[in-house]
Parts: C-alpha cells; structure tokens; sequence
C-alpha cells in the first residue's frame, strides 16, 4: 500500500497499480533536475514527497521538489522509461515529433481509453488516448505551447480559485519556460522548458496566415503575449527536436496522474461520492461527492481540401521518404521528423459580443484521418477547428474496485444547444478562410465536410459523425473554495478534509481553457511547488492584455 500521514491511508490495490521509479534522470518534458533528491534507506521505504504519475506536471514538482537537498523524492509511474538503455533515439516514436501518430495507435504508451456511448454523436464511443510513460501525454501529443487567455485565469478566481487570476499564473508560465526569441514581460528565458517556433517554413503555413488575414483577422506576433485573438505561429515545446513496493511518505503524497487517473486513485482509496464508493465495497476515507464530477474536454472536427500541388506532407508518408526524414533526425534532429508540423493556427470570436476567442484553430499541411490510424491517400491539407469553453461537461465514475479495470468516462458530449450552435460556427468560418484569395493556387476540391454538406442540419450531423477529442481532458478534481459541493481542492490543491494529500495536475481546473493544456498544466505543477515548500507565490498585475475595440462585430 501506499501511505502518508498518520491519518490516511491510500488503497493496498495501488501496490498492484503503480510502478516505483525514484526521480528520473532525465524527463521528455524537462531538463535534468538541478539537485538530486537525498538518499533514503531503503529498508524504511519512506521519502518527504511521494509523486504519482510522472506526466507534465510530476516531472515539474519532482524537479522543483528536489531542489531542497534536506527532502526525498520518490515518483511513481505506471508505465516504461522513456528510453531504452539511456537513448532518446532508440525511443524513436516518443521523442521523435513527427512520430506523434504511432503513440496514438498503440497502448505500449498508452492508456487507451474509451468512452460510453455518446448520446448526441449518434451513440459513438470516443477513443481517448493518454500517456502511460515518463512525461504522461507530452510524450504523446504534438507539442503545441498555449497558455489560454487571460480571462480563463480570472475567472478561475471568480470561481473560488482564490489566487489563480492571470497577475498570480503569469509569473509561473515565465519561470518554466526558456523562449527562444528571448525574455519580455510575457515570455521566461531561465527556466527548464525550451519553447521554440516550427523551423520548416512551409509555403502551407504562409498561406493559411495570409488567407486569416485577408478574411478580416488580425496577425498576431505572440499568441501567448499581449495579444491572442488572431492568426499566426504557433510556439512548439521542441528543443532538438517497475517494481511493486510498499512506500510511505514524512510529508506529503502529490497525485499528478491527470484527469482520468487522479480520480481514479481517489475513488480506488475511498475518497469520492459515499454512495458510489459503497456500491464496490469501497471504505469511506472522505465523502467528497466532487471527485470525478465536472470532467470537462475540447472537441474538435477536421475540415480538409485537395491540395492542388504536390507540396503537402502526403510523399513524406510513404516508406521510402520516411527512412530518409528518419535518418536525417536520427543523425541530427533537424528536418520533417524534427517537428509535428502544427506550425500555424489562430485564435477567434465566434459571434459578437464574445469578450475573448473561443475557436482555435490548427493548420496542418496534411490529412489526419482516425487519429493517424488510417493512411492519407492523397494530396490534402486541414485545419483542426473546434469550440474552446464549451458547456457540456461530463463525469467519471468506477467500473469496479479493480485497479486495472477502465474507469467510466462520460464527457456528455454535445449535450447543450449552445455546443451545436459554436460546431456551425467553427465548419462556417473555417470555409470562409480557406475561400480566401491566397488558397487560390492550392484550394482543391472540400473534401471534408464535402460539398453536399451546407444546411444547419447538414452540417449538424457531419459534427456528430466525426467530431472527436482534442486531448485535454480536465476539471475532473475542482479547484475551489469550502462551500463548493464540486470541489476536491483548496486554492493550495490541498484534498478537503484530508492532511498530506495534494493533487496537483490538469483535473484540478475549474472549468477548460481556451487552448491547449500542457503548458498550463506545467505552470499549475510550478505554482504548487512554491506552495508545497512554503515560499511566497509570485505576483505581476498590471500585465496589459488585448481586448477587442469594439464587441459590436465579430472581427
């Protein structure tokens, strides 16, 4: 089993649950850490911190953790290293940017998990990958650095987050980042995440931003900075390009397995709904009806067009070009294989009087089809396009007390008209950006959505067919204050009504972002970290954000 405290005691079935790794050399997410954690007996087998789930925001607070040289730090992970015998190149698929696909389609680094039956996609079950691996989900997904807007994070705070508004967040994203165009009041350049823009140059990316403009959006030089509404690059996180155990923790256990397994581990340990828990013999720990509840996630659609010109990533895809982009990483992590090609994308209001964006969009010059389970058999380029503060929200549940067994997941996908209405809006100005005069010598024939697909409801049924997630699930551990019946976590990410038990990941946010979820989650892992060790947290108001001159119009 797992302890820590005197007072609580997690699960004896994390025994068979949970591989033991002591803090990892070397993370894909992060840089060595700069002070080793100090040596424990192992006879004892208790350390100051014990980490479950060594994903994004894990990696972050061993790093953190370990810097005081008095603590211990164990972190724990279900899945393999991310190398094999010390080698990021014999690792291939998971370090390799370009390779983001084959993770996706297999469970050696992956969770595989499924949803119920969605009752407003016409009863499809969606396929959710997450990580199973040293670096969680960074190791999976396509390394796209968005931090969301300002505007989340101060409604985090109206929502009980007391001290998460943008003025305390920003400070964080700094200190985790090292940028490669430099410091400024909204980029770090000292931390241990190296940020960086795509290096292909891709005559499609031009494009797609020259076309956003022609269509009435503005350029914007830094979607994380002062201004996010807009078209333009995308900032990358690419920089050249198990054995069971009883453990205890002195101090502190940190759960950091994500929106799925951080509920999961609770509900296992007896912390979640009473009556839930009762229904799988479960003992009671703490009654916290929150834990699973309010589970929240991006969905997104793909709207693809013939490329006119052989300038798509279609030829990389065939065996003879992938040997070669493969050689030129594997020898000097430059080239195709040195990047996931999302190098473009743009932030917009979807009607007016939307305060800030809430569609994002992703330019890829080639065709996804399934996840990357199906092969492209021609010349395409897409967008991902989907609603960012969507209103259905869903939840998780145990299937049984078994810890190996899935957990439940209904997201309640689509389930609000307002969800419907954003879905049209999103396949609607997409189409009108891709009509734009710079797709003119590109622009082939729409072959997704299709031309036969135009009216409401038209369009309406194409969402429900091949809309799929995004990748972030979240929100399923609330952060909030006392009086809120949905939250699992204090403003500190402290567990109610329990000592020495954090959660410190994606599932602690109070309701989605509008962008992508790793660098916030690794922003929430710093901020916990300062906490966790007593120091301050950082604080810049008066950081000037952009906001439209007028919501009158919808650009």
């Amino acid at each position: 089993m797992l302890c820590f405290s005197s007072s609580v005691r997690l699960t004896s079935s994390l025994r068979r649950y949970i591989g033991v790794q002591r803090l990892p050399n070397s993370c894909p997410l992060l840089q060595q850490p700069r002070h080793s954690s100090t040596a424990v007996n192992k006879s004892t087998a208790s350390y100051s911190y014990v980490i479950v789930g060594a994903g994004s925001a894990g990696c972050v607070l061993a790093n953190r953790l370990a810097e005081n040289a008095s603590d211990s730090v164990l972190l724990l992970e279900a899945g393999p290293k991310d190398k094999q015998l010390g080698s990021t190149r014999l690792s291939w698929k998971i370090h390799m940017p370009a390779a983001l696909t084959y993770n996706l389609c297999d469970d050696k680094y992956n969770w595989f998990y499924h949803t119920l039956p969605q009752a407003h996609m016409d009863g499809r079950v969606m396929y959710w990958p997450r990580g199973r691996v040293w670096g969680g989900s960074s190791s999976l997904n396509a390394m796209v650095y968005i931090r969301g807007h300002a505007e989340d994070y101060n409604r985090w705070q109206s929502e009980g987050a007391e001290g998460w508004g943008y003025d305390h967040c920003l400070p964080y994203f700094r200190k985790a980042q090292t940028h490669e165009l430099g410091a400024d009041r909204y980029r770090g350049d000292d931390g241990p995440l190296h940020v960086t823009r795509g290096k292909t140059s891709h005559p499609l990316h031009h494009t797609f931003i020259e076309a956003g403009q022609q269509a009435g959006y503005p350029f914007t030089d830094d979607m994380n900075g002062f201004q996010q509404e807009g078209v333009g690059w995308m900032d990358m996180t690419i920089h050249r390009g198990s054995h069971m155990e009883c453990v205890f923790a002195d101090k502190e256990v940190i759960l950091s397995g994500g929106a799925i397994n951080s509920p999961q581990l609770l509900l296992l340990s007896g912390v979640g709904n009473a009556d839930e828990l009762r229904k799988h013999d479960i003992p009671v720990i703490q009654h916290l009806p929150g834990v699973g509840c309010n589970l929240q996630d991006h969905l997104e659609i793909y709207v693809q067009h013939r490329c006119t010109q052989p300038i798509t990533l279609y030829k990389a895809q065939k065996p003879f070009h992938m040997v070669k982009i493969g050689l030129e990483w594997l020898s000097r992590f430059t080239g195709y294989g040195a990047t996931a090609h999302l190098e473009s994308g743009g932030f917009i209001r979807s009607h007016p009087g939307v305060p800030h964006p809430d569609i994002q969009f992703h330019f890829l010059p080639s065709q996804v089809i399934d996840h990357g389970r199906v092969k492209s058999k021609i010349e395409a380029f897409q967008v991902h396009v989907g609603p960012m503060r969507s209103t259905s929200v869903g939840w998780l549940k145990l299937k049984s007390r078994d810890p190996f067994a899935h957990p439940i997941i209904q997201p309640n996908y689509l389930s609000t008209d307002t969800d419907m209405l954003e879905f049209r809006e999103c396949i609607k100005l997409t189409r009108e950006i891709f009509a734009q005069k710079a797709f003119d010598p590109f622009r082939g024939p729409e072959v997704q959505p299709g031309p036969a697909v135009q009216s409401d409801a038209e369009i309406d049924a194409f969402v429900r067919q091949k809309a799929d997630s995004a990748y972030h699930p979240s929100c399923s551990c609330k952060m909030g204050s006392a009086s809120d019946s949905r939250a699992v976590v204090d403003p500190a990410l402290r567990v109610f009504g329990l000592q020495g038990l954090r959660v410190v990941d994606a599932s602690v946010m109070p309701s989605m972002l509008s962008g992508n979820l790793n660098a916030p989650t690794i922003m929430i892992a710093e901020k916990a970290a300062d906490a966790i060790k007593g120091i301050p947290c950082l604080h810049d108001p008066g950081v000037p954000v952009y906001r439209p001159t007028t919501l009158e119009t919808q650009r």
